[in-house]
């Protein structure tokens, strides 16, 4: 069961990243119903179990995506509670996920700060990949008008494109 749960969480995401709403969001409940039916012995952070604080770091991505900022801050809170403060890739996808909410809710400005932020405070190894990605797509997010905003100039910086 623990594994139809992860599975519903990660098709959810990938919905929600193919412009699938709808589909995206039968995913989200699917996943949720799962989850409270997940046995207390299926709910640890193992291989072959799926806990909450995994749970909610995989529905803060797609409520974002789908730009639900309610109810991904609420994930991703909840998520934050629930992660180690060692836990830095984590954390840092948490917080990339809040600053794009920033963002769908029409703070560009700050979404940018935020990130930039988030990116300077990690070694740079931890800067590529997934942790990058999620910054890039923030920054193609921004209309191409606001481009020459000095907190969107500091973010492409940042980003070295």
């Amino acid at each position: 069961m623990a594994a139809a749960t992860l599975a519903a969480a990660v098709a959810a995401r990938a919905y929600a990243l193919n412009h699938q709403p709808e589909q995206a969001r039968a995913a989200l409940a699917a996943a949720d119903a799962l989850m409270n039916r997940l046995p207390k012995s299926e709910r640890s952070d193992t291989w072959l179990t799926y806990g909450e604080q995994k749970h909610h770091v995989h529905l803060s991505h797609a409520y974002t995506t789908l730009a639900d900022t309610r109810h991904a801050r609420e994930s991703q809170q909840r998520a934050l509670e629930l992660s180690a403060p060692t836990s830095a890739m984590t954390r840092t996808l948490l917080h990339s996920d809040s600053a794009t909410c920033s963002h769908h809710n029409g703070d560009s400005e700050e979404a940018c700060r935020r990130t930039i932020a988030t990116l300077t405070g990690l070694p740079g190894g931890y800067r590529t990949g997934l942790v990058h990605r999620r910054a890039l797509d923030l920054y193609e997010a921004i209309p191409t008008d606001h481009h020459h905003e000095r907190a969107v100039r500091e973010l492409r910086n940042v980003l070295a494109i």
